[in-house]
């Protein structure tokens, strides 16, 4: 019953996560796959908590570059007046 996800995208685990949850609320499996589906479950959500900190950093960079760049681009326009 345990399907092993490495490395699929944050969209393809978020899906499994779900999946699971669904599963683990159905009430219809043995304690065994409970057990089994929670620890998938749990290295999902790790998974996907390292990926949505690892994407806020990346927009934080991107954000320093952008904000950098504008503030170049005044400085240059006021030496030229």
């Amino acid at each position: 019953m345990t399907k092993k996800i490495s490395k699929d995208s944050f969209e393809e685990k978020l899906k499994r996560l779900e999946e699971i949850s669904g599963l683990l609320e159905a009430d219809n499996i043995g304690l065994e796959d409970a057990i089994n589906l929670y620890e998938e479950g749990i290295e999902l959500s790790k998974d996907c908590v390292t990926a949505l900190k690892n994407a806020e950093l990346k927009i934080t960079q991107l954000k320093k570059k952008l904000d950098q760049l504008t503030t170049d681009e005044e400085d240059f326009l006021e030496d030229e007046r």
